[in-house]
């Protein structure tokens, strides 16, 4: 019997798994669809420039999972799926660079927790992606690999830091991302590139084997096209373990599925605050609100009640005066290139700033982390403004009756190539800690360098380990809009 042709081009794992079942398509079949694809597209094309590395050994797991499915059917949830892994995340016997020449050639000897997970469900590391180099920022530009650029515009930054993860799952180069988020850098490249970006209560997913930046904000987290999809990444990705001790905190908050919150009537009955302060005021901000506008209005279609929170909370200054990031930075880093040993040369942020092996564009910053640390008195202060802004938030859901928050994630467009960006509100949920999610949330005018406009993501932001209602909000809303388009760019790929 002749098989069926078929479409890489926004498959799902579901629609994947369906294939295997048929018998018209392998996982081997499937690998080579993909890098095929990033070959024709990444670093000729239309040039995304988003692949680190393509993981030498996809092939040859593709096989086993082919042996196994042929005796035993699916070996798991993510059976055969391929994964796009960010490369400041471990996996086995390959480099892990942070997007940096100082770590170039240094390899992992272990899986990160979250790399074993998915490994463990079936899922194939197809490639290692870009990034902000050590996440530091949020244009994806890096020594080890240079600018990443956005699908829908290839002369606009991916957002970030995971913009290599973003730009590569928009462009189809595999079905899962897995990007980290210490401030924006999961939720940004979803804004930007029009996917679903998860950031979960820290706690819910470990981080060890990941390089960090913050531990008190860090966390990991899916850049996916569907919300469905995102719910049965993180189904497995969660978990205790022993090595992070927040992930202890996760016990007895973790369903036995959240894939049972995809209701598409998932909206029927929120109550839903809209952030005032967290909209522009300006010319550059006016398509952007209007298209959060537009989206309330299908919220209020399907039953959502909208209410408005004019509490002035002010992005910019929770960065200035609460966020620990950089605070973290030295101590936590430190610990991590401490372990590599003699594998490594650079042990500890003096040893890479003195090496100068790294992109200038995050020169200021380690630099300024290299003389801050958590024994100064501004961190503590930083750690009192950051209990004060969890309370803040508690208070204005109870005080609202809120199940969740809004926003949009940029309160203008992502920023063309060689700007730095501007105007994001990520910085709430990753002061807070509390979970939040966005949504592809509609496009811009269209210009002569983006054919059908720039993406804008939504946000919703909820209390601590309250991820089942984010997925009944953001299914409801994503079934309702189909507001994830494919690039351009990609009609033209065989």
């Amino acid at each position: 019997m002749k098989k069926e042709k078929f479409c890489l081009e926004e498959a799902t794992i579901d629609s994947i798994h369906t294939e295997f079942k048929n018998g018209s398509l392998t996982c081997k079949e499937l690998i080579k669809k993909y890098i095929d694809r990033i070959e024709k597209c990444d670093k000729i094309g239309p040039m995304i420039n988003s692949v680190i590395m393509i993981n030498k050994n996809a092939f040859k797991i593709a096989d086993e999972l082919d042996e196994k499915f042929k005796k035993s059917g699916l070996t798991g949830p993510l059976h055969g799926i391929p994964v796009l892994l960010k490369d400041n995340i471990n996996l086995e016997g390959t480099e892990t660079t942070a997007g940096s020449i100082s770590l170039k050639e240094v390899k992992s000897e272990k899986n990160a927790f979250i790399t074993k997970k998915l490994k463990d469900a079936g899922a194939i590391i197809i490639a290692k992606v870009n990034l902000h180099e050590f996440a530091i920022w949020g244009e994806t530009v890096s020594s080890i690999l240079g600018q990443t650029l956005n699908p829908y515009d290839l002369t606009r930054t991916p957002g970030g830091s995971s913009g290599g993860t973003g730009a590569a799952v928009a462009m189809n180069f595999g079905l899962i991302g897995i990007g980290t988020d210490t401030v924006n850098s999961v939720r940004s490249p979803a804004s930007a590139c029009n996917l679903v970006g998860f950031r979960p209560t820290v706690g819910l997913v470990s981080r060890s084997g990941i390089i960090p930046y913050s531990l008190t904000q860090d966390t990991a987290g899916p850049i996916m096209r569907t919300v469905e999809d995102t719910a049965k990444v993180l189904d497995a990705i969660v978990g205790y373990d022993v090595k992070d001790p927040m992930t202890a905190w996760s016990i007895g908050n973790i369903p036995k599925t959240y894939t049972k919150y995809l209701n598409t009537e998932g909206l029927n009955g929120k109550r839903i605050g809209v952030l005032k302060s967290f909209f522009g005021n300006e010319e550059i901000h006016k398509q952007v609100n209007d298209i959060i506008y537009s989206n309330l209005k299908v919220m209020e279609d399907n039953g959502a009640e909208v209410v408005n929170i004019y509490e002035n909370i002010d992005a910019d200054k929770l960065i200035e005066q609460t966020s620990v990031h950089l605070y973290e930075l030295k101590e936590d880093l430190n610990e991590y290139l401490k372990e590599l040993g003699s594998r490594s040369k650079v042990n500890s942020l003096n040893d890479i700033i003195k090496s100068k092996k790294y992109h200038k564009g995050i020169e200021k910053n380690i630099k300024f982390a290299e003389t801050i640390d958590r024994s100064m008195p501004e961190y503590n202060k930083r750690i009192v403004n950051r209990i004060e802004l969890q309370n803040l938030v508690m208070e204005l859901m109870a005080k609202y009756k809120l199940d969740a928050i809004l926003y949009p994630h940029q309160k203008r467009p992502v920023v063309k190539v060689g700007e730095s960006q501007v105007d994001r509100n990520g910085v709430l949920g990753a002061i807070t800690g509390f979970p939040s999610c966005v949504l592809p949330a509609g496009f811009t005018n269209q210009t002569e360098t983006a054919p059908i406009g720039i993406p804008v993501g939504i946000e919703f932001l909820t209390r601590e380990w309250n991820e089942s209602v984010l997925f009944e909000i953001a299914y409801g809303l994503e079934q309702s809009t189909k507001n994830r388009k494919s690039p351009v760019i990609n009609k033209n790929i065989v």
